[in-house]
Order: structure tokens, then C-alpha cells, then sequence
């Protein structure tokens, strides 16, 4: 558990404040909704009676839990009404920052496998997987029995093992494999793909309706091939790379000649070649990207 028991006091929540934004920014894929959250569970947290919390870990996981739960069944019409493709906001650090603890659960790709999930399944896979959550705070957090969370668990579970990589990749190949897509793009010249790119590879573009992008996932590697030359013979390459953490994980900023960002990442085949190609561009996404 990332949240100690023994925490009590005035500063109990300060302490689990990161811990806490972690949880919700997991369940919701956006900083400014896991921010209203973690504000939420505050107000809540100040108005608790402390002294009939004997477990304030699990108090806060649960009215976190709670919280994102309503915010994602919220989120859904907006989900399904949105501009293309959805893609959870990243987060951005230097290049080179200390590995992020649980970055395995915070990756563009792994967040994104997540929003196949229903509400409760992502609420109880990520209780149960990321921070070790006990079933009976699950099912607390779901209002559900704890046989119940057990099965929404499993569930989830197998559905996310159907879809995720069942290996780790070497960060320093990760990085040469984003280094040679971006000069691959930057070529012009498909050919360039060839060795590069699986041949079930996906591209997923955000633009939010608001930045030109992709309405729809491309799929197969002649497809990607074809879209990236496409932007790079309009004069889409005219740009400057600045490498980053993204979500704990090598990724990359593009700066155009108007300053707009954006920012790619990626996930490695079993094989050595691209797997999916996350492309966001959606600037209210990206107000960390400076």
C-alpha cells in the first residue's frame, strides 16, 4: 500500500496526497479531473470525524475511489461523443527523471488498454493491481460485495492480459525505436518503415476536434506508413524535438513553427517493432507540454 496506517494528524493527508492523485489520475486519464477529485476527497477529509477512522488508508482510497467512479460514469457520454479518437492526458517530465514507481500502470498504452474497461472493472482493477487494494476496500469503494469485486476484478484482469505486452522493454531500446520513428516520419520515404513498424500496429491520434488528426485508429503498417509520408510531404516535419518522460516512459514533444505541441509515444512488440503509435495533439491535453 502506498498509504500508511499509522498516518494521523493534520498532515495525514498531505502525506497521501501524491499517492492519492496517482489513484485518480489512473481511474480518469486527466490531470484536471484527478486534481477535482483528490480537492474533493479533501473537503470530505476535513469534515470527517478522525477519531471513528481507525484506517485512514483506507478511507481515502475509498472516497477516491468513490469519486473517480462518479466522474467516470459522468465522463462516458462525453467519451463517446468526442472527436476521434480518446487518449488520456500525459504527463511530462525532463528526460532522464528518476523512473516513476509504478510506471508499468502509467503508460500511455496501458492507460489507454484501461479505457476498454467498464467504470467499476478500471476502478477495481486499478485498486486491486496498482495499489494492492484488500477486496472487502474494494467492494467498500463499489458499493458491491466482496465476491462481487472479486469477479469485476478477474474480469479485468483478463481482459487486460489479452491486450498487454507480456514482456518488459529495454528503456535504452525504447528510446532508439522512438528515435528511429521520428526520423522515419521526418524522411518522407516509407520505405523507411518497413523494419520498423509490426505488422498489426495501430496509430491513435488525438486532436480533440481542435488540432488536425485522424477521426479514426489507423491500422497495418502500409496504412501508418502512408499517413506519416502523407504529413511529411505537407510539410508536417517542420519541427523541433525535445525527448521526455512521458508517463514514465521515453516519449517525445514536437514544437511547430507556431508553437503548437505535440507529443508521440510508444509501445514495443514482443518482435522489436511498433506496436501502437500514440499521436496527442489536443492542446487543452497538453498544457504541460511547454
Amino acid at each position: 500500500m502506498l498509504l500508511d496506517d499509522s498516518l494521523t494528524g493534520q498532515s495525514e493527508f498531505e502525506q497521501a496526497r501524491a499517492a492519492l492523485f496517482a489513484l485518480a489520475y489512473r481511474m480518469l486519464g486527466t490531470r484536471a479531473d484527478a486534481e477535482d477529485v483528490v480537492q474533493e476527497a479533501w473537503l470530505r477529509w476535513q469534515s470527517a470525524a478522525k477519531e471513528d477512522i481507525r484506517m485512514p488508508k483506507s478511507f481515502l482510497m475509498t472516497v477516491v475511489a468513490r469519486l473517480s467512479l462518479d466522474a467516470l460514469k459522468s465522463a462516458q457520454h462525453k467519451r463517446e461523443t468526442y472527436v476521434g479518437p480518446w487518449l488520456p492526458e500525459p504527463l511530462i517530465q525532463p528526460a532522464g527523471t528518476q523512473h516513476v514507481e509504478m510506471a508499468e500502470t502509467l503508460s500511455i498504452a496501458f492507460l489507454h488498454i484501461l479505457e476498454s474497461l467498464s467504470p467499476a472493472e478500471r476502478v477495481a482493477f486499478v485498486m486491486r493491481e496498482a495499489f494492492g487494494a484488500e477486496y472487502q476496500e474494494i467492494a467498500l469503494a463499489l458499493d458491491t460485495s466482496e465476491a462481487n469485486s472479486r469477479q469485476l476484478f478477474a474480469r479485468a484482469k483478463k481482459h487486460i492480459e489479452q491486450r498487454r505486452p507480456r514482456f518488459e522493454v529495454d528503456r535504452t531500446r525504447h528510446q532508439r525505436m522512438l528515435e528511429e520513428f521520428l526520423t522515419a516520419c521526418a524522411s518522407g520515404d516509407a520505405s523507411q518503415f518497413t523494419n520498423l513498424l509490426s505488422e498489426d500496429v495501430v496509430l491513435y491520434s488525438d486532436g480533440g476536434g481542435k488540432q488536425p488528426a485522424a477521426l479514426n485508429p489507423i491500422y497495418g503498417p502500409d496504412r501508418v506508413a502512408r499517413l506519416m509520408v502523407g504529413v511529411a510531404h505537407k510539410g508536417g516535419t517542420d519541427y523541433q524535438v525535445r525527448f521526455a518522460e512521458v508517463n514514465g516512459e521515453p516519449g517525445a514533444l514536437l514544437t511547430d513553427r507556431l508553437g503548437m505541441v505535440t507529443v508521440v509515444s510508444i509501445e514495443v512488440s514482443a518482435d522489436g517493432r511498433l506496436s501502437r503509435v500514440f499521436v496527442m495533439r489536443n492542446p487543452d491535453k497538453l498544457t504541460t507540454a511547454s
